[in-house]
């Protein structure tokens, strides 16, 4: 089964690359000199979506010009020279696309601020163009959706290219305790291109380090608990976990619907609230979706810090001492930016997670059949899929198991009530226990703290070594959280590991943690690019 899945893939991606020859070769200059036709140096790498979208407009490179280079990087370093895994699957559209969209800027049409760049989803997420979402596993390999989800709609209508689908921790990283965050059995392991035996975090591992590889420009991952933040901070990019409904969940392979969504990832604050704006579209089909009509770009303002108050959350910290450190050299900059800083405590937490584990194993299950039965897939049940792993074993089971899918599998019915219970617990404690406690009592604008460790060598004998994290209180709470990069850690010859500065907030605070992320990011500018040999 494999081998006919990889023989595919190999051939769509020769066809692609045939393809990227032909407008590569298309782009190449004469020397005058010579009379050699010479390709020229692409000038635009690691470039942010504001300059690639300014170079657009005065004609210095054009969307195909664009997709042919991120195509490009791909074969070069996806699964050779840096074999970072970050991708999946391309799209055999993305050149047509991109040709498409720029016929419309050659007749003065332009969709908006998206229009011509390309984005890279998560493996999770639907799309109708022939690419199957697999959410990682060879059980998927055959799941081609008859319908875009709604923010891959919406993506395309604000004029995005759908360039593939970014590997990911399988099934999210919720099939085992022991899982190697960025490892699935359709894209291996997914390296971080800082150090590459190390970690990229997980579940949205390709999206990161897709990004931050310039395999894209932007990604689209989803979170649960950490799944956006924590890949975003280990691999030195941008990312905004949104309030849970401000973006469509339809068409995501769930895990829980009351954490899970979907959220922008790009290498500055610019680009992720652009995709922001773009896919946070009212899906009136969503029970937990409602309308914003903010206008979120308006709230880039490189004075975004000046008046606010800010609580430097302390029990969210204490694991990584040269992390605290370089945490702690931070607040100086906050405060030379104009906001006012107070350490503060969360009250709640650590009281809540054995609640969300019961959320999720319970919606977990449902939501997961709920899923399967919008498709042509033989499964109907988490029974089904247990069964669907250990007939592939060789394939999904070598290195670590699926104790969670047992776990969520025994839920029933009967369990209904507990499960309730630890609902209204987790969100409450999280929510107006936790995080809206702290900034009532404080007279709070946000809460910020370190996003999450260093990343951490692979290792698939013990799985994860996750030491800790600020990704937990507004996830299970439902509240927005940004994490921007917030320099480096380096120990002698080792490589520098990028980490990030965390800021988060009540629900539907997006437009207060975009100020605050914007003004931070301008006054420091930490990011800088991996170096690959």
């Amino acid at each position: 089964m494999m081998q006919n899945i990889n023989a595919g893939k190999r051939l769509k991606q020769l066809a692609i690359a045939s393809a990227v020859a032909l407008s590569l070769a298309a782009c190449q200059t004469v020397d005058s000199s010579s009379q050699q036709t010479q390709a020229p140096a692409f000038a635009f790498q690691q470039a942010s979506v504001t300059e690639l979208q300014t170079a657009m407009q005065q004609g210095q490179l054009t969307a195909e010009q664009l997709v042919a280079y991120y195509l490009q990087q791909i074969e070069q370093h996806n699964t050779q020279g840096a074999e970072l895994r970050a991708v999946i699957s391309l799209s055999e559209n993305a050149l047509s696309d991109a040709r498409r969209l720029d016929a419309e800027r050659a007749q003065g049409e332009m969709r908006g601020p998206l229009h011509g760049i390309p984005v890279l989803l998560k493996d999770n997420i639907d799309t109708a163009d022939g690419l199957a979402n697999t959410a990682g596993s060879v059980l998927f390999a055959n799941n081609f959706p008859a319908d875009d989800a709604f923010l891959v709609n919406e993506l395309r209508e604000e004029g995005a290219i759908i360039l593939g689908k970014a590997n990911l921790s399988e099934w999210a990283n919720f099939r085992s305790t022991r899982s190697s965050s960025g490892w699935s059995g359709m894209g291996g392991q997914a390296l971080n291109p800082y150090d590459r035996s190390r970690s990229t975090c997980g579940s949205s591992a390709g999206s990161a380090s897709a990004v931050a590889a310039d395999f894209t420009a932007l990604s689209v991952g989803t979170e649960t608990d950490g799944s956006l933040v924590c890949p975003a901070a280990i691999n030195g990019i941008v990312t905004i976990k949104p309030t849970l409904g401000l973006i469509s969940r339809d068409g995501i392979i769930p895990i829980a619907h009351s954490q899970d969504t979907a959220g922008p990832m790009a290498r500055t604050v610019t680009g992720a609230t652009l995709m922001l704006q773009a896919m946070a579209e009212h899906d009136a089909n969503d029970n937990a979706g409602y309308r914003d009509d903010t206008d979120f770009a308006q709230h880039l303002k490189t004075d975004g810090l000046q008046g606010k108050r800010i609580g430097v959350v302390r029990n969210l910290m204490g694991y990584n001492e040269l992390l605290d450190e370089q945490f702690d050299q931070q607040l100086e900059v906050l405060r030379a930016q104009g906001a006012e800083v107070v350490d503060v405590t969360m009250p709640t937490y650590g009281e809540y997670g054995g609640d969300e584990f019961t959320v999720l194993l319970y919606e977990f299950k449902y939501d997961m059949e709920k899923y399967l039965a919008t498709t042509e897939l033989p499964y109907q049940t988490m029974d089904d899929l247990i069964d669907a792993n250990n007939a592939a074993a060789d394939q999904e089971l070598i290195y670590f198991g699926q104790e969670l899918f047992q776990m969520a599998a025994a839920k029933s019915e009967d369990d209904k009530d507990d499960y309730l219970k630890a609902l209204e617990n987790s969100k409450r404690l999280a929510g107006e226990e936790g995080i809206d406690a702290m900034l009532k009592e404080h007279e709070l604008n946000l809460l910020i703290a370190p996003t999450t460790s260093p990343s951490w060598k692979i290792d698939r004998v013990n799985g994860d070594n996750y030491s800790g994290s600020a990704s937990s209180p507004a996830a299970v709470a439902g509240y927005p959280h940004i994490t921007v990069p917030m320099g480096y850690i380096q120990i002698g010859e080792e490589p520098a590991l990028p980490v990030g500065l965390s800021f988060f907030s009540t629900a539907k605070a997006e437009p207060v943690l975009i100020e605050a992320a914007f003004a931070y990011e301008q006054a420091t500018k930490h990011r800088k690019a991996p170096q690959f040999d």
